[in-house]
């Protein structure tokens, strides 16, 4: 199942920008090894849930994984050949602002090359640039 907001109470909203770099959920708090994103940008639900399952399927639920972000932003998009005006299109997909600096999620149990390689291929999955955290440190 995708992650999407249970309700909400205006269906559509205005998009934020973002610019600078994140002061909130810098650190990995939680476990040892961790994604940590170098580029500003958007990240969808089907993103997070493709870098998801690629770790699960590395692992074989030998593992912990928290994933940090959630998207409760509204994109939307109007239909193919739908003329200008008429209003605002309907919800196309939900996305997280994720802004340099954050820890997008966190996995635990594995050993440090294992946790590298998992990593890195979920980050292939997900729309912005990262980098493998180690806590406490970047490498």
């Amino acid at each position: 199942m995708l992650l999407t907001p249970k309700r909400r109470k205006h269906r559509k909203q205005m998009i934020p920008s973002l610019k600078g770099k994140s002061t909130r959920w810098t650190t990995i708090a939680f476990w040892e090894y961790g994604l940590k994103a170098i580029t500003n940008g958007y990240v969808s639900n089907k993103e997070i849930e493709a870098a998801r399952k690629v770790v699960v399927r590395h692992t074989r639920k030998t593992w912990r994984l928290r994933i940090r972000v959630f998207p409760d932003i509204p994109f939307t998009k109007k239909w193919l050949e739908m003329p200008m005006g008429k209003g605002k299109g309907d919800v196309d997909v939900y996305k997280a602002p994720v802004r340099r600096g954050k820890v997008i999620l966190e996995v635990s149990w594995l050993e440090k090359n294992l946790a590298k390689k998992i990593l890195i291929s979920a980050s292939k999955k997900l729309g912005i640039q990262t980098r493998v955290a180690i806590k406490w440190k970047i490498q």
